[in-house]
């Protein structure tokens, strides 16, 4: 079942967590619809049905606007993401879509100290419009196993 899409769904999912290691965190919005939405939001409140998310863009232009904000007006360390990427699968597919999933861990090291901590944890619920020249994403929910982040989540997951 959707073999023909896989790997490219795959690479979908890899290219958007190489764009933020690699700081070319812009051309995530290139891997989404114009209307995609993207929400980190805690397990904890997606297993309760509970709305509040750490961050709820409603679609590619709004991600944009946030990445330009982190650019130019945010002061934070210095900092480097890397991702680790597990488990993609398509598990079904619905009003013409592909549901996936996967399961990331995100490494922070701070560029000054040195210090690298597991930032977070989680998994990633995505619907992907297949229908296209490639693959995009129309909705990429990622759910974090903690209920909090230990410092402002700048840099998107």
């Amino acid at each position: 079942m959707h073999e023909e899409h896989f790997r490219a769904v795959e690479n979908l999912v890899h290219e958007w967590a190489r764009a933020i290691d690699e700081n070319r965190v812009e051309a995530i919005a290139e891997l989404m619809l114009p209307k995609g939405r993207y929400t980190v939001r805690s397990r904890f409140n997606e297993d309760r049905g509970l709305p509040h998310a750490l961050i709820d863009a409603q679609s590619a232009a709004q991600v944009r606007d946030r990445i330009k904000s982190m650019r130019l007006a945010n002061i934070y360390e210095p900092q480097h993401m890397r991702h680790l990427i597990s488990g993609v699968q398509i598990v079904g597919s619905r009003d013409g879509l592909l549901e996936v999933r996967s399961n990331f861990a995100v490494v922070r090291t701070l560029e000054l100290e040195g210090d690298m901590k597991l930032f977070a944890t989680g998994q990633a619920r995505d619907l992907v419009d297949v229908s296209g020249e490639r693959p995009l994403f129309h909705s990429r929910l990622l759910l974090i196993d903690s209920r909090a982040v230990e410092t402002l989540l700048v840099i998107p997951l």
